[in-house]
């Protein structure tokens, strides 16, 4: 399994190098959609706007929602591509199976785009002036919500692969990767708290959001509740994914487009 991640990891480095400017492009676009937010937003407050820990929070949720949408769609763009250029067919011949090469392949682009995500963080903090307590604890809430996130990922990746396109459908779904990452679960009360409980990502958002914009202590409770979140979605995802890569297999679809 290392293998195959690095020559994932050795692929995503290929394909920067080769195509620098769409990164380089989505780099720039994400940062300036917030950016452009703030400032609406600034104006519309007046110039006596204080901001102060909802901002902070926002910048956390907003990076944490650029780092999901990654996460999610390079699976599913990525089967659409090769459906479309035919090479989807020998990622199926692999000896290691199409979850596993997928799975590998994630956690290489995941190298890849923690760097880049780090980049837009230090320029929306540089750019809005936000103050974020860092902490080394803020690895495990992330590292449990990008579970959730891949979870997810897998199941988009699975009505890719049996419709092949769904592409309006995913730029939909941005917008309730926004509304899970962004809305502060963990600041509601009944039927609000247990949704930040049950639904994909939104525990580990809501532990990102204490430990980075209001320096709360780690909690090792609320990171257990993260963490099986994570687990289970990522289960339920690779169940699903599976199922959908048999079916795909036993209806002659597999090469269709």
């Amino acid at each position: 399994m290392l293998r195959v991640i690095a020559i994932e990891f050795k692929r995503g480095l290929l394909n920067l190098r080769r195509y620098p400017l769409e990164m380089v492009g989505q780099l720039v676009v994400i940062t300036l959609i917030f950016y452009g937010l703030f400032l609406g937003a600034r104006y519309i407050a007046g110039p006596a706007a204080q901001f102060g820990g909802r901002l902070d929070a926002l910048v956390v949720g907003y990076v944490l929602w650029t780092l999901s949408l990654f996460a999610i769609g390079d699976l599913s763009w990525g089967l659409m591509n090769e459906a479309r250029e035919g090479t989807l067919e020998q990622v199926f011949l692999s000896p290691y199976g199409p979850a596993r090469v997928y799975l590998a392949r994630n956690v290489a682009s995941l190298l890849i785009m923690l760097g880049f995500n780090l980049v837009i963080l230090f320029v929306l903090l540089f750019l809005t002036g936000a103050h974020l307590h860092f902490a080394g604890a803020a690895v495990w809430p992330l590292a449990a919500a990008l579970l959730g996130a891949y979870g997810v990922g897998f199941m988009l990746g699975a009505l890719a692969l049996y419709f092949k396109r769904i592409q309006a459908f995913l730029n939909l779904f941005q917008f309730v990767m926004m509304f899970l990452v962004m809305t502060p679960f963990e600041r509601l009360e009944g039927p609000g708290r247990l949704a930040g409980i049950l639904l994909p990502i939104t525990p580990g958002a809501g532990m990102l959001r204490g430990l980075l914009a209001r320096g709360e202590p780690f909690d090792m409770h609320l990171f257990a509740l993260a963490l099986v979140n994570g687990l289970v979605y990522l289960l339920v995802g690779l169940w699903v994914f599976t199922y959908a890569v048999r079916l795909t297999k036993e209806r002659g679809l597999l090469g269709g487009y």
